[in-house]
């Protein structure tokens, strides 16, 4: 055991993204362009940061 602590990733895939939230990839990206949601472009690749992630589901929780 090396005894790191785990990492959260600051960033997800967007499959992994939609996943985490339980929502399907089109849903993930009209939430990317609402501007729900924070995206970052590496190169070629879409990531999510998790943080946006958080807010959304916080945001969310209010409305209940």
């Amino acid at each position: 055991m090396s005894g790191q602590l785990p990492v959260e990733p600051i960033c997800v895939r967007v499959n992994d993204a939609a996943r985490m939230i339980g929502v399907g990839r089109t849903k993930l990206y009209e939430l990317i362009s609402r501007g729900e949601l924070e995206s970052v472009k590496i190169g070629k690749a879409t990531r999510i940061t998790t943080a946006s992630l958080h807010r959304l589901v916080e945001r969310h929780r209010g409305l209940n």
